[in-house]
């Protein structure tokens, strides 16, 4: 059977079709259940948490399914020059972000000395609260946090955009590795070179990277229908990750507006952008976008520019305005036709049930 190998084993699922996890508050409890309760594994995006909050989560989800699922962190959590910002700095920054508050008839930020949660609180907390899988993006935790997963019995899953990453990856005896090509929406998650110089398709890559570890491969990135995961089977993966497809669910923590904008045309065209985080990422290019991409001065490393775009995307979506927000998309968007999320999951399965036959 094509579900019955060393992945699923790995994670105690009985698919393995893995709920990518979406950071920025797209998760949702509801759709991780949803996931994990069909036999994959639902995900949530955690990196955005403070550590009691992390622990507070864990605990909730254990309330509310009983099969594995995955908390996802951030292992970068800054930039070079993305922290330590001082008060002088701040008003200069301000003033770049300026017009797009007026624009929208809020309130800048004020001054913080911190602005981002720290990883090695967060994985501390995640530690000890001990979900069923760690996984994580941005780089590779320190082998102690790797060792103390082992011993709680927290199976980890990292993520490589390219070959160097993924050999690593394996090298730091992570139990999968998830080879994400360029074509996934979100942040680009490269961690040992630039994400511009990092960007490979996920037809290439994975059978790149399957056939050079030792860990199970998940192929992630523009996987959103059974085809594509038929395809990424026959590239040798044992599993898929799959993002967009679930974003745009009903269940998902995005908000109606963006959900929407994943069904329009408007997902024909996606780009990507350092514009909202800092960070390069895939989303659908609008105003906000543009005017950063002309911007001389903008954007500022991570987490800066998320700290200043923060109040813009929060206040875009309260007022239904697609024209600041960042609607992440991946390029196998428009093959997306599912608003409810067991709808998705049980067409995966039913139809590669059918092509094993």
């Amino acid at each position: 059977m094509w579900n019955i190998n060393a992945l699923s084993h790995t994670l105690g699922i009985q698919y393995p079709v893995i709920q990518g996890p979406f950071g920025g508050g797209l998760s949702s409890i509801q759709l991780l259940k949803t996931v994990s309760d069909a036999g994959g594994l639902g995900s949530y995006g955690a990196h955005i948490l403070s550590p009691d909050k992390l622990h507070t989560l864990v605990h909730q989800v254990r309330q509310t399914t009983q099969h594995p699922f995955a908390i996802n962190l951030w292992v970068s959590d800054h930039d070079e020059g993305g922290l330590g910002m001082q008060q002088e700095d701040f008003e200069r920054y301000l003033q770049l972000f300026r017009p797009f508050y007026e624009a929208l008839n809020i309130t800048p930020p004020t001054y913080v000395s911190q602005y981002t949660e720290r990883f090695e609180e967060q994985v501390e907390a995640l530690i000890e609260a001990a979900p069923p899988v760690f996984s994580f993006v941005f780089g590779i935790p320190h082998q102690d946090i790797l060792e103390s997963c082992r011993r709680k019995g927290i199976t980890t899953i990292g993520t490589a955009t390219t070959l160097d990453e993924a050999l690593a990856l394996d090298h730091a005896g992570v139990d999968a590795i998830v080879a994400t090509g360029f074509e996934a929406g979100g942040h680009r998650v490269s961690f040992m070179k630039e994400a511009e110089d990092s960007l490979h398709g996920t037809m290439a890559l994975v059978p790149q990277i399957v056939d050079r570890v030792k860990a199970p491969v998940i192929a992630a990135g523009g996987i959103a229908d059974p085809r594509g995961v038929k395809a990424a089977f026959s590239l040798g993966a044992q599993g898929v990750q799959i993002g967009t497809a679930f974003l745009a669910c009903d269940e998902s923590g995005t908000d109606a507006f963006h959900r929407e904008a994943l069904f329009s045309d408007a997902v024909h065209h996606t780009v990507l952008s350092r514009a909202f985080t800092g960070r390069l990422a895939r989303f659908i290019p609008n105003f906000f976008v543009n005017n950063i991409e002309e911007s001389p001065h903008l954007p500022l490393p991570f987490p800066m520019q998320s700290f200043f775009t923060g109040p813009i995307k929060h206040a875009s979506s309260q007022q239904s305005n697609p024209g600041y927000t960042s609607h992440y998309a991946g390029q196998g968007a428009p093959l997306i036709k599912h608003r409810k999320a067991l709808d998705l999951f049980n067409e995966i399965i039913e139809q590669m049930q059918s092509f094993s036959r």
